[in-house]
């Protein structure tokens, strides 16, 4: 089996710049970069095998993990992070950006009451705040949200940040688009737009980002803070799992998307353990 490493920087300029334009966080929207101390800047990553816990736990899949200080990639399967899904349970950091930005919702402790609708997971049928909603993945909660927001204002918010394929479909798919399409992203895209939230680089508040920032927050220790959000696309055959994010540590910031295929809910796990995993086998966490 190849194994995938990290992705090597060329040193003759026009292929350095022909790699750029496919990285995350290298976009049309990005600052120039100068480029005349560009192969110095950019070092070569050590090989590290990334594809050793998706083999070991037998799931098919990539990651793709953007260390910021060192400008190095590390990936698994770099076809796949390349490929279009449907972002699933990961739209709802967009999705809580926009609503707070609006209004639609006032904050982190405002509540929706709950519709009273029974559904399968018990921590849905409950009022929530965004907080919990996030946490717990509630996707009642952010239906309504989208719809709050409305399609008009949806569209502009996805064009203004270049979100994925940037479509969402008519205003009927307002509250599933993220589920069930036309709205794709690819990992590489994912990372991008991680980016572009950790350097504050989007349109928003600052109080809006202060909130979502500290929403995001998966795992605090007095070494590392590991923000992110997992994501299940059930529309699909396979399914598929997201689990996207970044990891502040040592002074520096690791982005990372982790996808998987989902053969049945015995792998959900495995988004967040492949992903640990690969930190560790890069010395973190």
């Amino acid at each position: 089996m190849r194994k995938f490493s990290a992705i090597a920087i060329a040193t003759p300029i026009l292929l350095i710049l022909l790699n750029m334009a496919s990285f995350p966080g290298i976009s049309a929207q990005s600052q120039a970069i100068d480029t005349s101390s560009l192969v110095s800047t950019i070092p070569v990553a050590q090989s590290v095998d990334l594809g050793r816990s998706f083999r070991e736990l037998g799931i098919e899949g990539s990651i793709l993990i953007y260390d910021q200080n060192n400008k190095k990639f590390y990936e698994h399967n770099a076809a796949r992070n390349s490929q279009a899904f449907f972002p699933a349970s990961t739209f709802k950091i967009f999705n809580s950006l926009v609503a707070l930005e609006t209004g639609v919702i006032k904050d982190d402790v405002a509540v929706l009451t709950w519709d009273g609708i029974q559904r399968q997971i018990p921590a849905w049928n409950q009022d929530t705040n965004i907080r919990q909603a996030f946490k717990n993945s509630t996707v009642c909660f952010y239906q309504v949200l989208a719809r709050k927001i409305c399609h008009e204002r949806m569209q502009k918010f996805i064009n203004q940040v270049g979100y994925g394929n940037r479509q969402i479909g008519t205003p009927e798919q307002i509250d599933r688009f993220w589920l069930e399409g036309p709205l794709q992203i690819t990992p590489r895209q994912q990372i991008e737009f991680m980016q572009r939230l950790y350097r504050q680089d989007l349109l928003f508040s600052q109080r809006t980002f202060d909130l979502v920032k500290d929403i995001m927050v998966f795992e605090s220790t007095p070494n590392y803070v590991l923000r992110g959000k997992t994501g299940w696309a059930t529309s699909v055959n396979p399914n598929i799992g997201w689990f996207v994010g970044f990891l502040e540590q040592n002074n520096n910031v690791y982005f990372f998307a982790t996808n998987i295929n989902l053969r049945n809910p015995d792998d959900a796990p495995a988004r967040i353990e492949i992903t640990r995993r690969s930190f560790k086998a890069l010395g973190l966490l």
